[in-house]
């Protein structure tokens, strides 16, 4: 910015990218080293000083400030856009400007790629070669330019959604419906405009059924542009990987040994470690490291002795001079860089013999390296550790030339003996086995210096990690353990998460590292610490921080120093002082897990704030401060290289724990991930948010450039925020500036030349593109953009120019509009909101145009194109809203609204005048036609919900508050006019016009005009809204007196009411209704005088409006809470000829006028019989009560009056009623129903008298109680039964058995169920009276007479009957007839004779008639008969016959009683039918054929019988075979007791020898007391007890002794089982041991062992038996 232009980041490169290599590191412990510039003031700085020292580094190779050169692969030189954009982004920075502002405004990389690399790390060496032909990895492609942006997306308004601006009486406030105490919806209602002209309704305008929702704004097609969206990549790059090709040509290269020799390339074997702090160091399985600088140039090869074994730790010294190297066979190796040949020191292993002589200290032979480390800066003192849990101090001095050296062991001991000795070079490898948690250490590492001096450093602290606890040691002054920490139980996932452990320290580093401004300095203590700042070094340094995990657990822990006084004693003179002595305090501050509960494999520091973490199969990043997942990346862990993944080979090692201990190959330096692979080595850079930015901008992808750069200033970006400030209100700044310079520089580019000729504008056919989508998406996310930074200047001024200047400026507008209608952009210049509003006015769209002036701030509309669109297009709701809200008059509204009115009522006075020429005359009126005045009919009733949302301080149509003053001033003029006594003029003032409302154009003026005319409109909506108005207490209670109050409207409205000689019929109720009403709501308010209040009173009740009653009711109610009226007797006719009963009963309850009161019950249509019977029995009941429980004769007449509208209301509730109350009306009721169809009065008296079951099925919820009513007279009970029979036969029998027996005339009840053919019931009648010979003559009568009709109809003698009923009447005979039989066969019978007679008869009868029929059949076979006949005839012969065998199993169901005899019976039935005039063919035929299908139908049921047992028995035997093998089984013993040999109760062993019992109780025990306490017992629970130890509830069925005998006590070796435990281990082997008590096989078995035992161990009881 400052006139030089700076280097394009995208131009090509000369020479390849670095990093420097500096002792400057107080710089690369910032919170964003990591990043892909490392840092912004670096990338954009154009600083003399740096850009000398980069060039100097580029020109000399060998120099020591010389840095990390990356090479990467050239960008193309695209120009262009990209040259713009640099210029803009890429401003120059003098010397003055602070480094903390650099970093915050520089965004986009002005620098090659070696200068952007070799600001990023700064040396810590002065001894760096220079690696070249590192080659970078290309930048992922972003999507093109002509990638689309998201979708704007129409967010729902802050304002409420219009509501329809028409009223429906149901919610009208004046309707007898609950009042609404909100604001309710207005709905059309014109049924008053409908009395001239059928047809003529309001219907909802395309405004008013505008929503500002999100579906009604995006519904239209045209609302809707093409809103490209940028296309986001599928996966987010977070690391950006860079090969090291020119070491992996010499690490991985694969050259026979002759070709090594001749081109001079090294024959290194295959990589096993890596270090990489200042020099790339990779250390091979044959004993050799290779040292790279940070060019990739080869510096050195260090050792050449194989016998040493492979290189299995290794560390590099804090200046880069020294390399510590461990190996597999426990040597360790310091070589000096300046000569690698030989070492410059050497630990070799040391010998268990030695160590055991006390000659030497160290590693012990064949024991592999695991870890090393220098410690602090020094050269000759490393600490190491090996696989087998010991760790030693080295301090390799020298003295006179001669080694020196002093080893100090600081964890571990040494194994209790001595492998096999091997040769040097010979590698012993220890078979896999379980190893123990005491004896590995799984990391080591030193404290390191960091950039600013800490107290703790001196103590020089070296931290250990092992599968059971943290060792924090420190080696100065004295060596000391100061911290150590235990695992934690829970921590132990798994066997392999156990012996998985990593750690990492980072040290101390200046206060610039972590703080970007003086504010952040300033933050307190708390905030400080969260930052790693030490609190109480008093430098503002951090304090160092240790990361450990535990398998997949990771634990943060804080170092920092106290200072304390103690005193000591000077041995020299005695003296006591005090002393300031050090103490080291270690915090543990945060401990978390991984993300997919993970191992950590391995774990390192990439910054002050930031660790990375190494998983199975993730590579992820965490921010120590929040303990939050910041990045999370898949990564194979597996494919590094493992140091001991040869070991797999020979099984010392197994593959899965090989694969996992890739620690080693895993580094960070400054902000770098360096990798060492197996079949590559990268680099990796952790990508900030300007390297997101950056990668989209050098694609072209500008649009998705800047809606990431918004998610960053929105804090909804997804990855880490390394490079930006933690100041909220510096982060926001940055970034914002930022966000704006690349909305600047991306406008530009669009609209520039350049772009039109370059890559992005061009197609492989050289045809061009269409750029539409790029253009409309630079429009939506600048927008956006905007939005967020709360600054439109951009927007509006330089973006809509270019816009506007190249043509396209309705696409601009298009994109804009949804911004503006969701409510997110509400103040646009108004000559951008000129030109939207002419867009729709030229495409003829007027309700957009509506749209856009409604949601566009007031102040931005030009007033007299909006008024001017609205007059022409009616649009009369963006026209009040720029009156009142442009112009802050809400007169000019109404005034509009009058006039549309007036033109209204002139058109209906027209057609009702002449409707044959109803077109012509309106026209000659200037009214218009019909559709014309639709449409102005809809926008005439906007005026009511105008006037709700104004008189209540809302705003119009949004409802939203007014400012107070301007809502008062508001409801002043338009009360003041809506109510003025004479039509006024407006505006007020000269030049003002006189508001007129008369249907003619020179017609007179009425009172109050405005109040007319609303009223005549429509008075229901005009009054609804004033009841609203009411409600208004800030206006019409205040203190402060107004041009109008409550009472004045009601004296105006009544004053109307009075001076109308003839009021149309809606002004004169809804008057009514809305002055009772509100003289009840507002006492205090609106005072009138009783005579007024008796002529509103009866003026509700005289309205002939019938369809208003019930409101006209409630109404008075409200007046009537507030006022008695003087003449009630007159007033309560008046109300009963109005139909106000609830206002009658009220009254007449009050005055205990019973009679009266039920009378209103009864003619109320209103009430429902749910609650008319109840009410009624309540008056009676308190009637009863006053008249000593006697009901009172006039209100029995009273009752008796109303039967007949009771009875037709519910008949059965009133038999109820009646029953309860007045049974004396019972004949009365029967009277009444008399006249009506039978079946009212059969539910009458079933109601009475029926049962429950019958009563619930016809009613349902009638509210009987108790039984049968038993105030019935008996001719009642006559009545019931034949209306029984008539109306449900079927029911007879089970409807007489509810009633008592003494009540009914049991003659009667025959008689008429004969009548009625209700031939069961009369059976059953004669048998319930003990008749049974005579019930069983009926039967034989009534078979005899229905058989003969059947044989008559078939003969067709008769004329057709229903044989279906008639066979169906036989079957209930039958039935009937059984149950008679079947009682009397039973033991209790009195003859036995009487139950064969009774049987004979019944089957005797249904045998002739079964022959009666047949010879009828037979008689017409020659006859020709329909096929639906013949059908007939087979069907009720079947019938009958199986009729017969009904009978006969119902015979032989008893037969086992004895009380029957059935040969005899059988035959006097074959002797009856031989002596009849049947032939004896007939009859012999007839018997067959009915026992044949009785036969048939015993074989069938022994069929299935015989099938069922044979089911049954299958799963029986199946069932008790496997309960049998279960039983042969022993029971198994608890876990518990087989693992520990325990008893449950003692929890001592289940068995020892004497030897040990004496010890144990301090006694001897003879023979038979340890016998006895041999014993075990095995429940079947599975526990197993001492036979002494057993609980006292133990049920002794449930168990069995194991073994009881003596040989158990026999003294064995104390170190193995006994033969018992043997014997019984056995069992548990076989599947058969017990668990409790031992049965079948298992005992028989266990018997067989015993006996062995004897056979052959009896005389060895002291050996030990294995």
């Amino acid at each position: 910015m400052n006139g030089t232009t700076p280097a394009s980041p995208l131009a090509g490169l000369s020479s390849p990218p670095h990093f420097s290599d500096t002792d400057e590191d107080n710089a690369s412990h910032d919170d964003h080293p990591g990043d892909y510039s490392t840092r912004f003031d670096a990338i954009m700085g154009d600083d003399e000083g740096e850009d000398a020292g980069n060039t100097k580094a580029l020109g000399h190779s060998d120099d020591e400030e010389e840095g990390f050169f990356y090479t990467g692969v050239d960008a193309a030189d695209s120009g262009g856009y990209k040259e713009q954009l640099r210029d803009v982004l890429g401003p120059d920075h003098t010397e003055d400007e602070q480094e903390e502002v650099e970093v915050e405004r520089s965004l986009v990389h002005d620098v090659e790629e070696n200068e952007k690399f070799a600001a990023s790390i700064e040396d810590e060496a002065r001894h760096t070669g220079v690696l070249e032909d590192i080659s970078r990895s290309a930048s992922p492609q972003s999507q093109s330019a002509s990638s689309s942006v998201p979708r704007i997306t129409v967010f729902a308004s802050p304002m409420p959604p219009l509501q329809r601006p028409f009223l429906h009486p149901t919610i009208s406030r004046l309707r007898s419906h609950t009042p609404h105490a909100s604001r309710s919806p207005s709905v059309a209602s014109v049924g008053t405009l409908n009395s001239v002209k059928e047809g003529l309704s309001a219907a909802p305008s395309h405004f008013s059924a505008l929503s500002l929702s999100r579906e009604t704004s995006t519904s239209n097609v045209h609302d809707q542009p093409n809103e490209p969206q940028p296309q986001q990549a599928e996966e987010r790059e977070v690391f950006r990987w860079t090969r090291l090709r020119n070491i992996e040509e010499i690490v991985y290269g694969k050259q026979p040994s002759k070709a090594s020799a001749i081109l001079g390339t090294p024959a290194v074997g295959s990589p096993t470690v890596l270090a990489a702090n200042g020099l790339v160091c990779i250390g091979t399985d044959t004993g050799k490291v290779i040292v790279f600088d940070f060019r990739q140039n080869l510096k050195c090869i260090c050792g050449d002795d194989p016998r040493v074994g492979a290189v299995t730790a290794l560390a590099l010294s804090f200046d880069h001079t020294f390399i510590a190297v461990g190996h597999s066979t426990g040597h360790i190796n310091l070589f000096d860089l300046s000569k690698p040949k030989t070492p410059a020191r050497s630990v070799p292993p040391t010998s268990l013999a030695a160590v055991e002589a006390g000659t030497q200290e160290g590693h012990l032979v064949n024991s592999r390296i695991v870890s090393i480390g220098f410690v602090a800066g020094r050269h000759t003192a490393i600490v190491s550790a090996d696989e087998t849990g010991l760790a030693f101090y080295h301090s390799l001095g020298r003295v006179l030339f001669v080694d020196a050296s002093d080893i100090l062991r600081i964890l571990g001991k040494y194994p209790d003996e001595e492998s096999p000795s091997l040769a040097l070079g010979q590698v012993m490898f220890r078979r896999r086995k379980t190893r123990k948690a005491t004896n590995t250490i799984l990391a080591m590492g030193p404290l390191p210096l960091g950039t600013a001096a800490h107290p703790t450093d001196a103590y020089q602290l070296i931290a250990l990690l092992t599968p059971v606890k943290l060792v924090i040691v420190g080696l100065r002054p004295t060596p000391k353990t100061w911290y150590r920490k235990h695992r934690e139980t829970d921590e132990e996932p798994g066997a392999r998460a156990r012996f998985r452990g990593c750690l990492a320290w980072f040290p101390s580093v200046s206060p610039t590292s972590t703080s970007n401004s003086e504010n952040e300095k300033a933050r307190d203590g708390k905030q400080s610490k969260q930052n790693g700042v030490s609190a109480d070094s008093g430098t503002g340094t951090t304090a160092p921080m240790l990361a450990y995990s535990w398998g997949h657990t990771i634990n943060l822990i804080w170092v920092s120093e106290s200072k304390i006084l103690q005193k000591t004693t000077n041995a020299r003179t005695g003296k006591v002082v005090e002393v300031e002595v050090g103490r080291i305090t270690f915090e543990e501050v945060g401990k978390w897990t991984t993300k997919t509960k993970a191992n950590v494999l391995a774990i390192q520091w990439l910054n002050v704030n930031q660790v990375v973490v190494l998983t199975t199969d993730t590579l992820d990043m965490y921010d120590v401060r929040s303990f939050k997942l910041v990045e999370h990346v898949p990564f194979q862990s597996w494919t590094l290289v493992s140091p001991i993944l040869s070991h797999t080979t020979n099984g010392s090692v197994s593959y899965s724990d090989a694969v996992s201990d890739v620690a080693h190959s895993f580094r960070v330096y400054k902000g770098k991930i360096f990798i060492l692979g197996q079949h590559e080595i990268k680099v990796g850079t952790l990508l900030t948010w300007a390297d997101r930015i950056l990668s989209l901008v050098e694609s072209g992808d500008f649009l998705t450039a800047i809606s990431l750069t918004r998610s960053y200033y929105t804090n909804e970006a997804p990855g880490n925020r390394n490079g930006l400030p933690s100041s909220p209100s510096s982060y926001k700044s940055v970034v914002g500036e930022k966000l704006h310079e690349l909305m600047v520089a991306s406008a530009r580019y669009a609209f520039s030349e350049d772009r039109f000729r370059d890559e992005t504008h061009i197609t492989p056919d050289n045809r061009g593109v269409d750029r539409t989508e790029l253009f409309q998406g630079l429009v939506v996310t600048c927008a956006e953009a905007c939005i967020v930074l709360g600054d439109f200047e951009f927007l509006f001024e330089e973006l809509y120019g270019y816009y506007e200047e190249y043509g396209i400026g309705r696409m601009f507008l298009n994109q804009l509009e949804p911004f503006v209608l969701d409510g997110r952009i509400r103040h646009v210049p108004p000559r951008i909101t000129q030109k939207l509003v002419e867009m729709h006015a030229q495409d003829d769209r007027p309700d957009l145009v509506e749209r856009v002036i409604w949601h566009i701030d007031p102040e931005c509309l030009d007033v007299e194109q909006a008024i001017t669109l609205c007059q022409r297009y009616k649009l009369y709701d963006a026209l009040v809203y720029v009156y009142t809200r442009a112009l802050r008059d809400y007169m000019l509204p109404v005034v509009e609204f009058v006039g549309l009115i007036r033109k209204l009522n002139r058109y209906r006075r027209a057609l009702g005048e002449s409707t044959s020429t109803s077109t012509s005359t309106s026209t000659s009126m200037g009214v218009g036609d019909a559709d014309s005045v639709e449409g102005d009919l809809v926008n005439a009733y906007k005026i009511f919900p105008y006037l709700g949302n104004v008189l209540t301080g809302l705003s119009y149509p949004s409802e939203e508050p007014l400012p107070e003053d301007e809502a008062l001033r508001a409801k002043d003029d338009v009360y003041e006019f809506i109510f003025s006594g004479r039509s006024s003029v407006w505006p007020k003032g000269p030049g003002g016009k006189l508001i007129l409302t008369s249907d003619e154009e020179n017609g007179d003026e009425p009172t109050y005009p405005y109040t007319r005319l609303l009223l005549r409109f429509d008075a229901e909506s005009f009054l609804h809204t004033l009841d609203l108005a009411f409600e208004d207490s800030s206006y019409f209670d205040d203190d402060v007196p107004h041009s109008m109050n409550r009472l004045v409207i009601i004296k105006i409205l009544y004053e109307i009411l009075l001076s109308t000689p003839t009021p149309s019929l809606p002004i004169s109720t809804f008057i009514h209704i809305f002055i009772a009403r509100n003289v009840a709501i507002y006492p205090l308010s609106i005072q009138m005088s009783p005579s007024e209040l008796q002529s509103i009173l009866i003026g509700l009740a005289q309205c002939p409006d019938e369809s208003t009653r019930e409101d006209r009711q409630l109404a008075a109610e409200y007046l009537l809470s507030a006022y008695t009226p003087h003449d009630g007797e007159s007033i309560l006719r008046v109300f009963e000829r109005a139909g106000f009963y609830r206002i009658l009963r009220s009254w007449y309850r009050q005055e205990r006028r019973w009679v009266e009161l039920v009378e209103m019950f009864v003619k109320d249509p209103e009430v429902q019989p749910a609650e008319l019977f109840p009410s009624v029995e309540e008056v009676v009941q308190v009637a009863s009560r006053s008249n000593k429980g006697e009901v009172p004769r006039d209100v029995f007449l009273a009752i008796q009056d109303s039967l007949p509208a009771l009875l037709e209301t519910s008949a059965p509730r009133t038999a109820v009623l009646l029953d309860r109350r007045i049974p004396g009306l019972h004949d009365r009721a029967m009277e009444v129903l008399q006249e009506r169809p039978s079946r009212d009065r059969f539910l009458y008296l079933r109601t009475l008298l029926g049962s429950p079951q019958k009563l619930e099925e016809e009613f349902g919820d009638i509210p009987r109680k108790g039984g049968p009513s038993s105030h019935l007279p008996p001719h009642l009970l006559r009545t019931y039964t034949s209306l029984l029979c008539e109306h449900d036969p079927k029911s007879v029998v089970h409807e007489l058995r509810y009633i008592p027996p003494d009540s009914l005339d049991w003659s009667y009840v025959v008689k008429t169920c004969e009548d009625y053919g209700v031939y069961d019931a009369a059976i059953w009648s004669l048998d319930y009276r003990d008749e049974p010979q005579r019930a069983l003559a009926k039967t034989e009568e009534y078979i005899r007479k229905i058989s003969s009709g059947l044989a008559q109809y078939f003969s067709g003698s008769s004329e057709r009957e229903d044989v279906d009923r008639v066979v169906e009447s036989l079957q209930m005979i039958g039935s009937a007839a059984v149950d008679v039989c079947l009682e009397r066969s039973q033991y209790t019978s009195p003859s036995r004779d009487q139950a064969e007679d009774l049987w004979f008869t019944l089957l005797k009868s249904q045998i002739n008639s079964l022959h009666h029929v047949s010879i009828a059949c037979q008689k017409t076979q020659s006859e020709a008969h329909s096929e639906e006949k013949v059908q007939k005839e087979n069907q009720v012969l079947e019938s009958l016959r199986s009729l017969v065998q009904t009978t006969f199993n119902s015979l032989l169901s008893i037969n086992s009683a004895k009380a029957v005899s059935f040969p005899r019976l059988f035959k006097r039935l074959v002797d009856s039918a031989t002596t009849g005039p049947t032939t004896q063919h007939a009859i012999y035929n007839e018997f067959r054929v009915i026992l044949t299908g009785m036969l048939e139908a015993y074989r069938s049921d022994g069929d299935m019988l015989f099938i069922t047992k044979h089911m049954v028995d299958c799963d029986v035997f199946v069932a008790v075979e496997k309960l049998a093998i279960e039983r042969s089984k022993g029971w198994k013993p608890s876990s518990y007791s087989t693992r520990g040999n325990v008893c449950h109760s003692c929890r001592k062993r289940l068995y020892e020898d004497k030897d040990q019992k004496k010890k144990h109780d301090g006694n001897k025990a003879d023979e038979e007391g340890a016998g006895e306490a041999a014993k075990v017992v095995v429940s079947r629970t599975g526990r197993i007890y001492h036979d002494r130890c057993l609980p006292p509830d133990f049920d002794s069925a449930g168990f069995i002794d194991v073994h009881t005998k003596t040989m158990f006590t026999k003294k064995v070796s104390v170190k193995t089982p006994t033969l018992a435990e043997a014997c019984v281990l056995d069992l548990a082997i076989f599947g058969e041991y017990m668990g409790g008590k031992l049965c079948g096989r298992s005992q028989r078995i266990w018997l067989f062992l015993v006996n062995i035992w004897e056979e052959n161990f009896a005389g060895e009881a002291n050996e030990s038996v294995k």
